[in-house]
């Protein structure tokens, strides 16, 4: 094989890191847009403006989502199967919220009465809203560590509950993640709108991008001194099959931050976050577009690699049994599986970039009222 198995584990690790990214970047801004439909959109045509201002591209962008789930399907099956079961109201709750998605697109326009309009805009601002928040809550649950153990024949046992994970920290991640993925929005309609809805919507980035900066800083504050992080103390050699079982893990404070000692140059990540959205303020005000959204994509990518380099090789840690926590080395596939499985990533990763990046190109430029009324039954 190319690789050996320990490289291997490192390279998927990566691989679901560039999904995460992928997912923020281009589902964040439908559920950001999403979130600030009601709010910006003040009459029908310009609510079908910022509709349709994702509407050619929001359900190509949920393809990141199905590929991370297979990913942690393929490649992490222990941590598949402790997140999926331990994490399933939450993510039954964010799923059933992005189902109402594409019911709100479809039947929105169906009906002219403006109350029929109104429940469906309404409608699509939970489909933003909810899975933007369950996304962070889960995040803010894993640096915290996740109530799961295992027995003797690896079956694992979650004991927490629900309403647990919208625990005080829980719900600080909930907004910070809110606040960047609607900043994210607002940015994304910069570049496909103009007049009223443009200008409120640079008022909005530039409210939410503060909100997140003061958000972000008080959760790094708090990951730093009030979370108890995980290190590892003792494992079998990374380069050869183990299981979670076999290793012996402590909790101490400010655990999550020795990576940051260890490697400095991982300090990008969340400097990167704070610049980012410094940076696409500034852009704002200037009116430069384009700019903004990807000094919003580098803020938001930021926040997902400042949470992973943290976190490393943990993955989903275990508050009730730290030694049974799962992490890049003992959470994986067989070192043939993760081989073969790199190979299909290498061919067909590249494809959905590309294929990503013609679709924008296509349909770039901006979405105008003229547009809604000239495509009346076609436009959402």
């Amino acid at each position: 094989m190319i690789f050996d198995y320990e490289t291997f584990k490192i390279i998927w690790w990566l691989f679901l890191g560039v999904l995460f990214v992928g997912f923020v970047v281009t589902t964040g801004f439908d559920l950001g847009v999403g979130t600030l439909l009601t709010f910006l959109g003040k009459k029908d045509e310009e609510r079908r403006v910022i509709i349709n201002s994702i509407g050619p591209t929001w359900e190509g962008n949920q393809i990141w989502l199905v590929l991370g789930a297979g990913a942690i399907f393929a490649a992490w099956p222990l941590i598949y199967a402790a997140s999926f079961s331990g994490f399933y109201m939450a993510m039954m709750v964010a799923l059933f919220a992005l189902v109402l998605k594409p019911a709100g697109f479809k039947f929105r326009s169906k009906v002219a009465d403006p109350r029929w309009r109104n429940v469906w805009d309404w409608v699509l601002f939970v489909g933003g809203v909810v899975p933007a928040i369950i996304f962070g809550v889960a995040f803010g649950n894993l640096l915290q560590g996740v109530p799961f153990h295992y027995d003797d024949s690896l079956r694992s046992f979650y004991t927490g509950s629900f309403s647990g994970l919208f625990n005080p920290f829980g719900l600080l991640a909930g907004l910070v993640s809110l606040t960047m993925l609607v900043m994210h929005g607002a940015a994304f309609l910069l570049i496909k709108t103009e007049g009223e809805i443009y200008l409120r919507a640079r008022r909005a980035l530039r409210v939410f991008a503060i909100l997140f900066i003061v958000l972000f800083a008080l959760g790094g504050v708090w990951v730093a001194f009030g979370v108890e992080g995980y290190r590892i103390v003792s494992m079998p050699d990374p380069n050869t099959s183990f299981t979670p079982l076999q290793k012996t893990v402590e909790t101490a404070s400010g655990a999550w931050m020795i990576n940051y000692k260890l490697h400095p140059w991982m300090v990008l990540a969340p400097i990167g976050g704070f610049v980012g959205a410094l940076a696409a303020m500034s852009f704002a005000a200037r009116d430069q577009a384009g700019r903004t959204f990807i000094a919003s994509a580098v803020s938001v990518s930021s926040v997902v690699l400042t949470a992973g380099f943290a976190m490393f090789p943990f993955m989903m840690p275990s508050s009730s049994e730290p030694n049974h926590s799962l992490t890049v080395w003992d959470g994986g596939s067989s070192h043939l599986t993760l081989s073969w499985l790199f190979w299909a990533t290498v061919f067909f990763l590249p494809i959905v970039i590309a294929y990503t990046s013609w679709v924008f190109h296509v349909v770039r430029g901006k979405v105008t009222a003229e547009d809604v009324r000239r495509d009346e039954h076609t436009a959402y």
